[in-house]
């Protein structure tokens, strides 16, 4: 895979939409290209291997995906579905291909941006309630904790990749 000479945030400013918006769309890309760089070479085996007992490349990137769809049904003011409380629950299960993994991943990060592309960011500080417990957050702070926690599994799928490449 040829590699872009600029990392998406230094590819200018994502044209009509809310800073926050375009920095978060900015940020799924780079996920989605630093992903599919890093796991290029990876077989079934090594997608789903456990190295140290750490958790697997293929739930890394299943994680991601899975928790930006979960994460940005909550920026919408909605809650949680049947669907996506049971995908949770089977993050971790193995056998996905990278292809597979890969697919998914892509379809909830253009869901995620044509959503942060509609959403009304007028008011940062607007309320937005999380999980059961509906722990209140202000909008622009899930946006920013969406982005850092997507970039933080990116991380663990590169450094579980590198692990088992290394044999590790």
């Amino acid at each position: 895979m040829e590699r872009p000479a600029l990392e998406p945030w230094l590819r200018g400013r994502v044209e009509n939409v809310h800073p926050v918006a375009g920095a978060l769309i900015r940020c799924f890309e780079h996920a989605l290209e630093d992903v599919e760089r890093w796991t290029e070479d990876l077989n079934g085996e090594q997608l789903w291997a456990r190295p140290g007992g750490v958790a697997p490349v293929g739930f890394q990137v299943r994680h991601i995906g899975r928790s930006v769809d979960r994460l940005m049904t909550y920026a919408q003011g909605k809650e949680l579905d049947a669907a996506q409380l049971e995908a949770l629950r089977s993050e971790m299960q193995p056998g996905a291909t990278r292809v597979e993994l890969l697919a998914e991943l892509r379809a909830a990060l253009e869901s995620a941006k044509a959503a942060v592309r509609a959403m009304d960011l007028s008011d940062e500080s607007a309320p937005r309630y999380i999980g059961r417990k509906r722990i209140e957050a202000p909008l622009v702070g899930l946006l920013i904790h969406i982005a850092e926690h997507t970039q933080r599994h990116t991380g663990q799928a590169i450094t579980t990749a590198k692990m088992v490449r290394a044999g590790g």
